[in-house]
């Protein structure tokens, strides 16, 4: 298995700048794992392929406005993206601008004081502020867009579910972009229902794998918890004979996590911390059967991920379709639904 298995040409126009609206009429591209087959719908039609008894299972972490400007003593301009709190006052950070090292001060606006701690590899440093950064952020922090997005989001909301309930990620769990209230109450009133999981997402899950071998590729820990509700709900509609759908990538890495801690005849357990698991063509899934995903860039993670689920050679063929068939790619893209 090498790194350029997982490669594919996008074309440039295909890759999605601005949502569509309202949320729900994106494209959704249906495949089977048992026939191979492709079908062509839009996300408002999901129903059409759940069945009764099926749990949607979503991803409910907020994206945090983490982005945030200062500058170094010598008036140079600084670009701070936070990714981890590690305390009230320390996070690690990607931080853009010449020659910053520990020990440096960097000035904010009308912000607090921050300090360089330490520096990880690459533009990675630890800072600590003065005082925490939280409500400055709320009115000076920007949404961290993927850096294929050159068009300025008008509605920074449009960068959250509307399911989202709990601060902490970098990036937004995209799969669930497509969800509006108005298709959740149509799903509830058919009989369908949903359970909520938290994963707090890093930078990293986005990123390409450099090295050849995936295998030796580093997936940086992120925070996830299944609480007793959901697990309860997800091991009830196993037993009853539903599906269990995961939302997103971010959600199906949650629910294989705590699948390593099921007991008994349970599909899942109860967890809460990080978590470091890399799925690679060859991973048994324990607890995912179906899940919606959007479409993913070359040589990353999320790729191989659905490469493990549905075929590396299929995924490709059904990306070649997806491309032919001029959909919308990446973050504010179309959906997938592999069943």
């Amino acid at each position: 298995m090498l790194t350029s298995d997982f490669d594919y040409e996008l074309p440039v126009e295909r890759i999605a700048q601005v949502p569509v609206e309202p949320r729900h009429s994106s494209r959704l591209l249906v495949y089977s794992r048992k026939t191979k087959e492709i079908e062509h719908s839009v996300f408002w039609h999901l129903e059409r392929f759940l069945n009764p008894g099926d749990l949607l299972v979503v991803n409910q972490t907020r994206v945090i406005p983490a982005r945030i400007h200062a500058m170094k003593p010598t008036c140079g301009k600084v670009e701070i993206l936070l990714l981890k709190k590690r305390d009230d006052l320390s996070w690690e950070t990607l931080v853009g601008g010449k020659r910053i090292q520990a020990g440096m001060t960097l000035t904010l606006d009308g912000g607090p004081g921050v300090e360089i701690v330490e520096s990880l590899e690459g533009s990675r440093r630890i800072i600590r502020f003065t005082e925490p950064i939280e409500s400055y952020l709320e009115y000076k922090g920007e949404m961290p867009l993927p850096p294929y997005i050159h068009t300025q989001l008008e509605n920074p909301d449009r960068y959250q579910t509307v399911y989202a309930r709990i601060s902490g990620s970098a990036a937004a769990p995209t799969a669930g972009l497509h969800f509006t209230p108005e298709l959740m109450a149509a799903l509830l009133q058919k009989g369908f229902d949903f359970a909520e999981v938290t994963l707090h997402v890093g930078l990293d899950t986005f990123a390409p794998v450099n090295e050849d071998d995936p295998q030796t590729h580093t997936i940086h820990t992120e925070w996830c918890e299944v609480n007793r509700k959901a697990a309860s709900k997800i091991n009830t509609a196993k037993k009853n004979g539903g599906r269990i759908v995961a939302v997103g990538t971010t959600t199906v890495r949650t629910l294989e996590s705590a699948a390593k801690a099921a007991s008994g005849d349970d599909l899942i357990g109860e967890c809460s911390g990080p978590t470091g698991l890399f799925i690679l063509p060859g991973f048994e899934f324990k607890a995912v059967d179906a899940m919606i995903t959007n479409f993913h860039l070359p040589k990353s993670t999320l790729l191989m991920l659905v490469s493990a689920f549905a075929g590396r050679e299929e995924m490709l063929r059904v990306y070649q379709e997806a491309i032919q068939e001029k959909y919308r790619f990446y973050s504010f893209g179309d959906a997938m639904l592999i069943l």
